[in-house]
């Protein structure tokens, strides 16, 4: 990857002013709420999405 990806939203009030935070990778700071949080890649899923019989998807 060459550039991180950046979050819209802080998961904790919704407001759109984030920040990069000092902490290192991942880091980003809510100026609206004051809060910190860190965002981190987990990977992808091997079974992936699929379709259950009541039209709904299931992971």
């Amino acid at each position: 990857m060459s550039e991180r990806a950046a979050p819209f939203y802080c998961p904790y009030c919704g407001d759109e002013d984030l920040r990069p935070s000092e902490e290192g990778h991942g880091a980003w700071e809510c100026a609206a709420c004051n809060r910190a949080f860190r965002l981190k890649f987990l990977g992808l899923l091997s079974r992936g999405l699929r379709q259950d019989d009541r039209g709904g998807t299931e992971i």
